[in-house]
């Protein structure tokens, strides 16, 4: 595989359950192999250490805000320490989470008055914040990332409601098939298993390193 000299970040996005921070990790295990002295980093979205997930699960209204404000400085920590900072000796990052993609969440989660606060800190702390070079948006339909959720068996996430991951399935959709920060390669995912099927991750990574880096929809056959 061959990544432009100028590709620094790479994001790959999606809903909850999509499998993003999964293939996220296989690609960074697939291009350490080729790229030189394995200048790669993996940077990944720390969802386990927000102390106030678990508690949103169970009492959404009471702890969106908490669990909101958590995330939004997460991530810019993150991002500040080990994307900000890329040097000659890490000249690839790729990572399972962009931080324009908070607001989704925000939006899903707070009521108007705690979303006019979180936009207010949002602005502030992202300012000068690196933005992804491209993003690998993985796409599925309701059906499947129910599914999906359901297999990865996560404590907090047994009872996760359908309507909630359909309302926030349309604002991702909506929001990437319009971003225009960076170029976005849409992945549709229904039809494929690219932990259970080694084929199926052939066809996306060879998608994905093929990619002429401009918008555009990959729809896999696959076959599961």
């Amino acid at each position: 595989m061959d990544i432009p000299s100028n590709i620094h970040y790479i994001a790959i996005e999606g809903a909850i359950g999509v499998g993003k921070t999964t293939l996220a990790r296989m690609l960074v295990e697939r291009w350490s192999k080729v790229i030189e002295n394995g200048k790669i980093s993996l940077l990944e979205e720390k969802f386990a250490d927000n102390p106030f997930l678990e508690k949103f699960y169970l009492h959404n209204e009471e702890y969106a805000f908490q669990t909101q404000l958590f995330f939004l400085i997460s991530r810019q920590k993150d991002m500040v320490e080990n994307i900000a900072q890329v040097d000659m000796f890490r000249p690839l990052i790729v990572s399972d989470y962009t931080y324009d993609k908070d607001r989704i969440f925000a939006l899903q989660t707070l009521n108007d008055s705690e979303f006019s606060m979180y936009e207010t800190v949002a602005n502030a702390l992202g300012n000068n914040l690196p933005r992804p070079d491209f993003i690998v948006y993985l796409q599925a339909s309701v059906d499947v990332l129910m599914q999906r959720i359901k297999h990865r068996n996560r404590d907090m996430e047994k009872n996760m409601d359908r309507n909630y991951i359909a309302s926030l399935q349309e604002k991702f959709d909506h929001y990437f098939w319009n971003y225009r920060s960076c170029p976005v390669l849409v992945i549709n995912t229904d039809h494929i298993d690219f932990v259970k099927y080694p084929e199926h991750f052939e066809e996306i990574a060879s998608y994905i390193e093929t990619w002429p880096l401009s918008s555009t929809f990959f729809a896999p056959e696959g076959g599961i």
